[in-house]
């Protein structure tokens, strides 16, 4: 996927308008449109950056759909489960990341 996909992805995710993302990042309404219609060639960095931070995930985030470090991005669902973990009593949390493991044990069981 590429910027257009994850822009868009993105933007369904947080229930963000063009509009309101305009607004948000000081990006031309128009400009986003353009982004969002076509598969832009040259991206200005300028503008990535500000619709970047007001969506506040990172410009390779939208660019390629993957953070430098190879690890999938902290943004949108995954986010949001990470910050609902964290808000469970701690025996919970134990509890629930035994079972995480114990089904990615038995996935790459049947996988391999």
């Amino acid at each position: 996927m590429g910027f257009r996909e994850n822009l868009k992805d993105e933007m369904e995710y947080q229930g963000i308008t063009t509009k309101e993302l305009a607004e948000k990042s000081g990006v031309g309404k128009r400009t986003i449109d353009h982004y969002l219609m076509t598969n832009p060639q040259e991206l200005g960095v300028y503008n990535a950056q500000k619709i970047a931070k007001a969506l506040n995930v990172s410009v390779e985030y939208l660019v390629t759909g993957t953070e430098y470090n190879g690890n999938l991005p902290l943004t949108g669902k995954r986010l949001d489960f990470l910050n609902d973990f964290e808000r469970l009593p701690q025996d919970e949390r134990q509890l629930l990341a035994s079972l995480v493991k114990k089904i990615a044990q038995s996935t790459n069981k049947t996988n391999t």
